[in-house]
């Protein structure tokens, strides 16, 4: 009798099994930078040039997706995370970034710092169908789907904190007269922008705006000029290296107006340590991060894990510094993003996780303030509280105050 070339495995055909194996891994979908061991992300940003105070934020991802990799990485699949420095330099970036998708073969750019940096990339990696992710800029156009349907940012968008000062301005400050220093460049563009829709009816009381190259040495001319304005309230657009010494020369002169400067400038350990804190008392920012120099945040669970983080990854980091503790925030969004895709790590999957959040709250969010997007909606936090520097640290006022950019 002849012997049947079908053989059992536990009651299973072998047929069966490989039929199972073979749906299994047809399941599984990749693009380039992914497979079934490894992940490719890239990123960029002013490791050095006149940003170079958020360098940082590359140092922390580095030491994040270490962290990942060590904890057995992303569904099994380990981070390569490829980190170039592009000097805070628009041409440089498009060069870093050609060799991330081009040569590395990355399956996203991540975190890349910058609007001006940002601009000079957005066009071709939405050509070429690669993620921008949660790149770190508020600038209100990477919330476009319709046009650039693979750009999203993470923080509230400078537009709207824009405007949120501008109101808050004209209710608190008697009679008004505002000066403004911006960098001139996209970031400062919308922040004027928003600032000027904040104002409606009252643009009249933008008396000055005086703007600086990110390539600058200084900016004390520009507050000399603005000082003689006679402004009451000055709005301080800038990066930390430039907001720092505005600080300071504005000690110098005795310049005292109602003071407001941009979020991405709010940093203890970047920008008010070096200003001087005797300079800083009553600096008025909006935000919508626990700050690590925040006492009241020192027993919630989230910055507890972020500090053990810190004295295993980065023991040398500076834990008074917002910009970290930002980017192990969005890390940790990315991660879970990644998570969601499962096997299926196609860029347009990507894509699709990361505008399907609800309600959903990273570590160091401000309470009341979460994650949300949608295919139409790719703002996501869109929610600030305001805050003001008393002693060496902020402390937080008001409510949370939620905005639906456009």
């Amino acid at each position: 009798m002849r012997t049947s070339r079908r053989s059992f495995i536990g009651g299973a055909s072998t047929t069966a099994i490989l039929s199972t194996a073979r749906t299994a891994l047809a399941e599984k979908k990749y693009d380039d930078g992914a497979s079934d061991t490894e992940i490719r992300i890239g990123h960029c940003c002013g490791y050095g040039g006149p940003a170079s105070a958020y360098g940082v934020i590359g140092l922390s991802h580095q030491a994040f997706f270490k962290a990942i990799n060590e904890a057995g990485g992303i569904n099994g699949r380990k981070v390569t995370f490829i980190s170039l420095d592009d000097g805070y330099n628009p041409s440089k970036t498009v060069e870093c970034v050609r060799q991330l998708v081009e040569q590395d073969k990355v399956l996203l750019l991540f975190q890349t710092l910058g609007t001006a940096t940002n601009t000079a990339i957005h066009r071709y990696l939405n050509q070429k169908k690669i993620p921008q992710l949660y790149i770190s800029s508020g600038a209100s156009k990477w919330g476009d789907p319709q046009h650039f349907p693979w750009t999203m940012s993470y923080q509230p968008d400078y537009n709207t904190e824009a405007s949120i000062y501008a109101k808050h301005i004209l209710a608190n400050v008697k009679e008004p007269r505002i000066a403004m220093l911006m960098q001139n460049d996209d970031l400062g563009k919308d922040y004027l922008d928003g600032f000027r829709k904040g104002l409606g009816n009252d643009t009249g009381k933008l008396v000055k705006v005086v703007s600086y190259e990110a390539t600058d040495p200084t900016v004390e001319s520009q507050i000399i000029q603005l000082k003689d304005t006679g402004a009451n309230a000055f709005l301080n657009i800038s990066t930390p290296k430039f907001a720092a010494q505005a600080i300071r020369k504005m000690a110098d002169i005795g310049w005292t107006p109602a003071h407001y400067i941009a979020n991405p400038a709010a940093s203890v350990a970047a920008t008010m340590k070096p200003a001087g804190f005797e300079n800083c008392q009553g600096i008025l920012t909006a935000t919508w991060l626990k700050d690590p120099t925040d006492k009241q945040w020192e027993n919630a669970d989230d910055m507890k894990a972020w500090r053990a983080f810190m004295a295993r990854y980065m023991p040398n980091g500076n834990i008074n510094d917002v910009n970290i503790s930002f980017a192990y925030s969005v890390a940790t969004l990315m991660v879970e993003t990644l998570r969601r895709c499962g096997d299926d790590l196609t860029r347009a999957n990507v894509m699709k996780q990361a505008a399907s959040y609800h309600n959903y709250t990273p570590p160091l969010l401000l309470p009341g303030i979460t994650v949300n997007t949608s295919p139409t909606d790719y703002y996501p936090v869109q929610a600030v509280q305001m805050q003001r520097f008393k002693g060496e640290t902020w402390q937080l006022f008001g409510e949370v105050m939620h905005a639906e950019s456009s």
